[in-house]
């Protein structure tokens, strides 16, 4: 059987502290753990795992044509309806972002508004919309 489930585990810090921020601003939900230890999260049908620690990763700038960006990053590709709610649950909870909404490629294939936010234990994520998602990887 084939699978397209991506599998990422991060350094999380609290768990708790993690699981509001995963659950109840992303909007995404748990699914196995083990009591203190780790968390899996579905984020948007890939497996996100949350490993209580008291690390976290380093974080650097890269340039690209928005500027320097942290890496390492991750996150995912959103419905316009589904991205900007997401932003209205960030505004609500009174989150700051790492880089704020900017759109990008204007008027090209690859036209998209994303943002970076980073989760409590300062794993960076960035979170986008495509106006044309069909021609990603055309």
């Amino acid at each position: 059987m084939k699978s397209n489930c991506l599998h990422l585990a991060i350094p999380a810090g609290d768990l708790a502290t993690a699981k509001i921020f995963y659950c109840d601003i992303l909007g995404c939900k748990t699914g196995n753990s083990e009591d203190g230890r780790w968390v899996d999260i579905d984020f948007w049908g890939n497996e996100l795992t949350l490993h209580q620690s008291e690390e976290k990763l380093p974080n650097v700038r890269h340039k690209v044509d928005m500027g320097e960006v942290a890496v390492p990053h991750f996150g995912i590709h959103l419905p316009e309806d589904e991205f900007q709610a997401l932003k209205g649950r960030i505004k609500a909870a009174g989150l700051e972002y790492l880089d704020k909404p900017y759109r990008r490629f204007v008027g090209g294939d690859y036209e998209q508004e994303t943002f970076f936010i980073e989760d409590p234990n300062g794993n960076v994520l960035e979170m986008k919309t495509m106006v044309n998602p069909e021609l990603m990887f055309k």
